[in-house]
């Protein structure tokens, strides 16, 4: 199929937006906190509402795929996601908050089961290990900005003299709940989102053999295998670190350290996201040096370094540290990926399915933090994160890929 450009831009877009509403979640908990006067378990719900969409509707999205093809699907998400935004936006409060994040998650569930096999069609097979690797970049990007409009936002909510987004968003939510009208904001952009699909002409995506359907004996084949249950919980963890630290950092720096939430908090996560962007420019080419799994345990083990300097280390090592564990955690969630898939002979698949689901870590561990946290503090909430990282450790040691990640081979000199 000739390749369209526009499309793959649309596609860019679309990878820009999710990352900007997904992981926007860490740098508002000190705010959903004091807004809504909850505990650190009930605010965890919150993550666990748009993480659990993902186990929810991924499997439902490809069927409605088949049944109404992609650019209905995207549509449809935009829409999910246009009414949970809004919803908050107009009716604040912490029922309506997991309403709210729940069909936020759906939106971005359905929107990332599209777009793969759609960006392999538009930008051409031949090219779609580039164009993954740039959506990549393109997420973490977002992920980078979100903070920093939050930050931006807040600062300038009360101004006297407003801009004009200020003014639109002064008009849907109240003065002492600055932070909601992020979520006004949100909506705005799904609207946006909404009328560029649209207006676009979409190609028909030929799905491949790796890409069909499988039937379901076969995840009940594959769960019967060791190998897919242990990576299946490799990725279970690496989702849970990710969100664990980019959910609790800035809460965390506000309780031991007494950071302004609003400026320095959201900073730390920018910060966090925008190393994490780094540190995948970084472990591209060196893969093509050292074998993947010796880059997994180094990395790993520097991960686990910073993170015991960002619990117990002061204000300022703190602040340095826990962005810096977004670089060293870059890598992991490739790594794991392509030793999983390289691990098993067949049926891949259904086995990156299988791994797909593996996203609810995202779901459970900051809960888990949330709740080990109420009862005998977030430090303590927070050590939950050694044990996902130890675990993610061991993959480097344990695993064993039928395929090696392929690196340069040095030509010894004739003496």
């Amino acid at each position: 199929m000739q390749r369209n450009p526009l499309l793959v831009f649309i596609i860019m877009l679309t990878f820009f937006v999710i990352s900007f509403l997904t992981n926007i979640m860490g740098p508002l908990i000190p705010d959903i906190i004091h807004s809504f006067q909850l505990s650190l378990t009930l605010v965890a719900i919150l993550p666990f509402a748009f993480f659990i969409a993902y186990g929810i509707m991924s499997i439902p999205s490809g069927m409605l795929i088949e049944t109404y093809g992609e650019k209905k699907v995207m549509l449809a998400a935009f829409v999910v996601a246009f009414v949970g935004s809004w919803l908050l936006a107009l009716w604040p409060g912490y029922a309506t908050a997991i309403v709210s994040v729940f069909l936020i998650g759906c939106g971005m569930a359905m929107l990332q089961v599209v777009i793969n096999p759609l960006l392999r069609t538009a930008g051409g097979a031949e090219h779609y290990a580039f164009f993954s690797v740039l959506a990549q970049l393109v997420f973490g990007s977002a992920s980078f900005v979100s903070p920093l409009v939050y930050e931006w936002i807040v600062t300038h909510f009360q101004d006297a003299h407003p801009d004009l987004m200020i003014r639109i968003l002064h008009k849907l939510v109240r003065a002492d709940l600055s932070w909601i009208s992020l979520y006004g904001l949100f909506g705005l952009i799904c609207l946006l989102m909404w009328i560029i699909i649209f207006a676009v002409r979409f190609p028909r995506v030929e799905r491949t053999a790796e890409e069909a359907a499988e039937p379901l004996h076969i995840y009940g084949k594959l769960f019967r295998k060791k190998i897919v249950l242990l990576f299946f919980l490799g990725i279970f963890c690496y989702v849970g670190t990710e969100q664990g630290l980019s959910s609790w950092m800035s809460q965390f720096l506000m309780l031991y350290h007494h950071v302004d939430p609003h400026v320095t908090g959201a900073a730390a996560v920018s910060r966090f996201w925008g190393l994490m962007t780094i540190g995948g420019l970084v472990g591209l080419p060196l893969m093509k040096i050292w074998d993947s799994r010796k880059i997994l345990i180094i990395f790993t083990f520097l991960a686990l370094v910073c993170l015991s300097f960002s619990l117990y280390g002061s204000d300022r090592l703190s602040l340095v540290c826990f962005p810096l564990m977004g670089f060293f955690a870059s890598i992991m969630y490739p790594v794991i990926i392509s030793l999983a898939l390289n691990s098993v002979s067949e049926h891949h698949g259904s086995f990156a399915g299988i791994l797909m689901t593996a996203i609810i870590g995202g779901a459970v561990v900051p809960l888990l933090i949330g709740t080990i946290g109420d009862h005998i503090g977030l430090r303590a909430g927070m050590w939950l994160l050694y044990a996902t990282l130890l675990y993610i450790f061991s993959i480097g040691f344990w695993s064993k890929p039928l395929i090696a990640n392929k690196t340069i081979q040095w030509k010894k000199k004739d003496a």
